[in-house]
């Protein structure tokens, strides 16, 4: 319940133009800093590095218009710590929504390595050229390295979302990972990169869901899995994910995706529950592949979309792909 009331602070700060809530309050941050130092040492992505460039036209053997998908972001939309384009997750998510669809999807990826939430905005200039149908962003782990106060990040994020859906687009955010899961940072800097990182997350859910769009918790990504391979799942800088960790992020944001553009059909029977939006992002920061959207007015069995304690959200907890069955996807086979 704190962690829910925090987010909805935080969310409350960036509507109103505030920034003074930070996500690590007032602990001391001496030992902080030198375990700060020394991760970084351990932590080998070479400067400089560029993802692999990924852009293009996926499933050109499909028949109909292209549809256009834009990724935004930082170095984990980029695609950094992969080697080829086809293992980018914009190139796994291009392919996948390719498949679903039935037709080709052009893909336009802005995203920048280093970027921080307040890099959007200019991101969303050259995304709104392409007249996207759908929009991805992965944004939040800089500015928790950068000790960005959360509301401030979730207002630069809010504003993206705003002018993507104002141009047309359905926008599916993938919230703030969990740096708790990196395994150069030891205790308590681990501890507080994952209170900070479920914090951001968290508001920054509530932030998408009140302006239309869906938020994807990517969290640890699959949890048990990376703690218990972690050599698989990161890549050799030890902090961003391999082709293996992308995959596994790609099979939780695919389905929001699908949805969000109307190709996945509301299923009977899928466990879901409709909670005040900042009670369901909180829940969502802690589970990964729990997507979050807002509840449309005037369904028979869904309340209002804003009740006494504000807006209403769904939390629906996808069943996110095992590691095999990550593994098992067809890859891309690259722009046509």
């Amino acid at each position: 319940m704190w962690r829910a009331f925090t987010a909805r602070r935080i969310a409350a700060a960036a509507a109103y133009g505030g920034g003074g809530i930070t996500a690590l309050g007032g602990l001391t941050f001496g030992l902080v800093v030198a375990e700060a130092k020394l991760a970084r040492r351990l932590i080998t992505a070479t400067p400089g590095a560029e993802p692999p460039v990924a852009d293009g036209l996926y499933g050109g053997t499909h028949g109909g218009a292209p549809l256009s998908l834009v990724m935004l972001g930082d170095s984990t939309a980029a695609g950094l710590g992969v080697h080829r384009p086809d293992e980018t997750p914009a190139a796994l998510l291009a392919t996948g929504l390719s498949a679903i669809a039935d037709r080709p999807v052009r893909l336009t990826n802005v995203a920048r390595s280093g970027s921080r939430s307040d890099a959007l905005s200019g991101q969303v200039d050259r995304a709104v050229q392409t007249r996207p149908d759908l929009a991805v962003i992965m944004v939040g782990g800089n500015d928790v390295t950068g000790r960005v106060p959360p509301a401030e990040s979730v207002r630069h994020l809010g504003q993206a979302v705003e002018r993507l859906r104002a141009a047309g687009s359905e926008v599916v955010v993938g919230t703030c990972p969990d740096l708790g899961t990196v395994k150069p940072l030891m205790q308590p800097l681990r501890y507080i990169a994952r209170r900070a990182s479920r914090q951001l997350a968290a508001a920054q859910t509530i932030a998408v869901v009140e302006r239309g769009a869906r938020s994807v918790s990517l969290g640890d990504l699959l949890g048990r899995e990376f703690s218990a391979d972690p050599r698989s799942m990161f890549s050799e800088d030890r902090y961003h994910p391999s082709a293996r960790g992308y995959a596994s992020a790609c099979a939780a944001l695919l389905p929001s995706m699908a949805a969000a553009l109307g190709l996945e059909p509301e299923v009977a029977g899928r466990p879901a529950d409709i909670l005040p939006v900042y009670l369901a992002a909180a829940e969502a920061a802690e589970v990964s592949g729990t997507e979050v959207h807002e509840v449309s007015d005037g369904g028979r069995t869904a309340p209002p979309a804003r009740g006494p304690r504000g807006r209403w959200a769904t939390l629906l907890r996808r069943r996110t792909a095992s590691a095999g069955d990550a593994a098992a996807t067809p890859a891309a086979p690259g722009p046509a």
